[in-house]
């Protein structure tokens, strides 16, 4: 979990991996690959905890305003649920974030936007949800053939919609702010999006659950994971964007890469490895100018 916060500047624009903790994810959920390969894996990579994700968040600051891209489980079925104590660090408060972005609606994405009493935990924000991904959701036929998870995970997602109903905002692919653009990435869900960030120089690439094991997808972009709506899409979608990322030499962060929240992909002769990323700048627990809510 991220005690300090990573962080990178574009431009007018910073953008902060939010760490929320993490979740435990047996390797048995993983297909085309052996337990035994996947703990090879993950010790090769020096990974201490094997089978542990890390739920990350990223906020975006620019003009005057804060934008979450995805708000972590918030304590749901246990896993994570200390976002707002590391917005707290950052001199943000719930009241603070103006937008939350979604790259999509699984438990441990759209968990911290209710509270245990299932109340709105960002009382001024507008929730942005790509539009296919609500439209399945919100659609009662897709329930019929829906295995018990995801109907689970369906209504869920419906009972924290319900709480900003008056402030969703649907979207396409394309602009949704100055500098922040949504990408379709689907297959891991219906609607899983992206969102490309673009300074005057450089950008990043917020690509939601494109792995959720970096390492071991990374080295094999053809495991998939048990929780994805549609597997080969999803595989798919993963080798073109690692193509892409790769030759266009975008930065990318991850929602459950590590500690260090953004990373660089490098292709090599069997698959593609992680890179730290440089030009990151580690945030302490600094306070906030309130007027521009951004870290010093």
């Amino acid at each position: 979990m991220n005690t300090t916060f990573p962080s990178k500047v574009l431009g007018d624009m910073r953008v902060t991996a939010v760490s929320d903790g993490y979740l435990q994810v047996g390797f048995g959920l993983l297909t085309k690959i052996d337990e035994d390969e996947c703990r090879n894996i993950q010790a090769n990579a020096r990974i201490a905890q094997p089978n542990t994700v890390n739920i990350n968040t990223f906020l975006v600051q620019q003009a005057g305003m804060n934008i979450l891209i995805d708000s972590g489980a918030g304590g749901v079925k246990g896993w994570g649920g200390q976002l707002i104590n590391n917005l707290a660090k950052l001199g943000v408060k719930p009241e603070d974030i103006d937008a939350v972005l979604l790259t999509h609606a699984h438990p441990d994405h759209i968990g911290g936007l209710i509270n245990s009493q299932q109340d709105a935990v960002f009382p001024r924000a507008e929730l942005i949800i790509p539009q296919d991904e609500f439209s399945y959701l919100e659609d009662d036929r897709n329930l019929v053939t829906a295995s018990e998870r995801v109907k689970g995970n369906v209504m869920f997602a419906r009972s924290v919609f319900k709480q900003y109903q008056h402030r969703l905002r649907l979207i396409d692919e394309g602009e949704v702010f100055a500098g922040i653009s949504a990408l379709a990435l689907k297959g891991h869900t219906p609607g899983h999006t992206g969102y490309l960030l673009s300074g005057s120089i450089e950008r990043v690439l917020v690509w939601g659950d494109i792995v959720h094991f970096p390492h071991i997808q990374l080295l094999d972009p053809e495991v998939t994971i048990a929780f994805d709506f549609d597997p080969l899409l999803a595989q798919e979608t993963r080798i073109r964007l690692l193509e892409k990322v790769c030759a266009e030499q975008i930065l990318v962060a991850g929602m459950h890469f590590d500690t260090a929240g953004f990373a660089r992909i490098k292709k090599c002769s069997s698959g593609y490895q992680i890179i730290p990323a440089d030009g990151i700048n580690s945030q302490s627990h600094a306070a906030v100018d309130p007027e521009i809510r951004m870290p010093p």
